[in-house]
């Protein structure tokens, strides 16, 4: 049943999947969290639900343009899962809008691959990363993947290497002057101090270091299953699983140092995460075990929705 309806990319799989994440939005942060809103809030968080719901179209596009999966819907339906799996991303606007424009860092840097305007996409790949970094700190860490997808496909050009440092000038550049004209020029200093907050907290790693942990090697091991299943593809394939594979390590490191009793930077993992677990679904041939693997990945959400709403 599930297979059948989102083994294809068709309008419904993103209706049923949007007005998903609608609701469960909001009764997340109403509800599960008992937020309490004010005029301007209800218009923030709007705004942020956009970013949000527009993530699963920016997931579909980067994972299907780029032939990190087939023509399916597996990739946006783990996506959903993983935001429910993980309702505490939703009470954080900073995780919401660092991924979103980590999305696009993505995008542009995996393009690379075709070997066309490299220096335009490095430069694009470079500013959306700076423009992560406006929300968390540690989002420059993601400049590993722009300079290793350029050593894997460019790596010879020295000219190439200086252009990510000329797009995190031309964004601090830019912010600094929107800076001084909102009088707010002291962010930098107090925005960037790259502090530990995982380590600061140990509570917050016992409360979700097994969740994080469990889904962590979960992703490990199909990731590993799917490069063996790849390995006969060919380079390219193998490459673009590589910059995938790179994308979630650092979404990880990054949810372990920047988490805080207030932050959730778990859902800079969830692009990655949902590609590699889509990949994994697309390896296996027998329908009954396909349908099996997604009714489990299903339940397993809901599950832990469920526990943590009797807990609260």
């Amino acid at each position: 049943m599930i297979s059948s309806v989102f083994g294809k990319t068709k309008p419904i799989n993103y209706i049923i999947l949007l007005s998903l994440l609608f609701v469960f939005y909001w009764y997340a942060n109403i509800y599960l969290y008992e937020k309490t809103f004010e005029s301007l809030d209800w218009l923030l968080h709007s705004a942020v639900l956009g970013f949000l719901l527009f993530s699963i179209f920016v997931v579909n596009f980067i994972v299907t343009r780029n032939q990190i999966t087939g023509t399916n819907s597996y990739a946006i339906l783990f996506f959903t899962l993983l935001v429910i799996l993980f309702p505490e991303v939703l009470r954080d606007n900073n995780a919401i809008l660092c991924g979103f424009f980590l999305m696009l860092a993505f995008r542009r840097a995996i393009s690379i691959r075709s070997l066309r305007d490299i220096r335009i996409k490095l430069f694009d790949a470079s500013l959306w990363v700076a423009v992560a970094s406006l929300f968390y700190d540690w989002a420059l860490l993601f400049l590993i993947l722009v300079y290793a997808t350029l050593y894997m496909y460019e790596p010879k050009n020295f000219r190439n290497w200086l252009v990510p440092v000329i797009a995190l000038a031309t964004g601090g550049l830019i912010a600094y002057s929107v800076l001084i004209l909102t009088g707010g020029t002291d962010f930098f200093a107090s925005h960037y101090t790259f502090e530990m907050g995982m380590y600061a907290t140990p509570e917050i790693l016992l409360a979700q270091g097994r969740k994080w942990l469990i889904y962590g090697i979960v992703i490990l091991l199909v990731g590993i299953y799917a490069f063996f299943k790849i390995g006969k593809l060919g380079l390219g394939r193998i490459n673009v699983m590589r910059i995938v594979g790179i994308s979630f390590a650092l979404g990880m490191v990054i949810s372990f140092i920047e988490a805080k009793s207030e932050t959730s930077p778990i859902f800079l993992t969830f692009l990655p995460g949902a590609a590699l677990l889509a990949k994994y679904v697309e390896t296996i041939k027998r329908s009954k075990i396909r349908e099996t693997v997604l009714i489990i990945s299903v339940a397993v959400p809901i599950l832990f929705l469920i526990a943590e709403h009797m807990m609260n």
